[in-house]
């Protein structure tokens, strides 16, 4: 999605014009480009009156925020202990092997995104991925290619 200010603008003046707000704010422009560009950034910083400092702070401490390019899907495998002990590692080495990708990057063309966490909180039902939200129990290498093809048939239909 290429960036507009205008639409920056427009989630900006949906909040209190308040550093209270600031969070609520980067989150509302992350959910609209799934990372917060520079531009937007430096848009907040103005409109809130906030020095870039602590904009570029808040956006850098809370780990839900990206200030890079992020695919259209996020994949992220829990590497928590539960998960570890019943084969996390390996079901990241597989998404990786079949994305062509690391943890933390994203493929060629804008598609997925592979993240880790050390926890869901879901230790019952490890190993566990989640892809856009939609949480994936006793994962296996098995399962990787459907649910690849699952997410890649929902872009299709769009």
């Amino acid at each position: 999605m290429e960036f507009n200010l205008n639409k920056v603008d427009s989630v900006i003046d949906k909040h209190p014009a308040k550093r209270d707000a600031l969070i609520s704010i980067l989150q509302d422009i992350q959910s609209e480009y799934n990372w917060l560009p520079r531009e937007a950034i430096i848009e907040v910083s103005k409109k809130l009156n906030i020095p870039l400092i602590d904009v570029y702070g808040v956006a850098t401490f809370f780990s839900q925020f990206s200030l890079k390019p992020r695919g259209k899907h996020i994949i992220t495998v829990c590497l928590g202990t539960a998960c570890h002990v019943r084969g996390g590692p390996r079901i990241l080495d597989e998404f990786s092997r079949r994305l062509n990708i690391k943890a933390g990057e994203t493929t060629e063309d804008m598609q997925f995104t592979l993240e880790t966490v050390n926890c869901l909180g879901c230790c019952a039902i490890g190993p566990v991925v989640v892809i856009d939200g939609e949480y994936y129990g006793g994962m296996t290498s098995r399962k990787i290619d459907s649910l690849l093809a699952k997410h890649t048939k929902v872009d299709s239909n769009q």
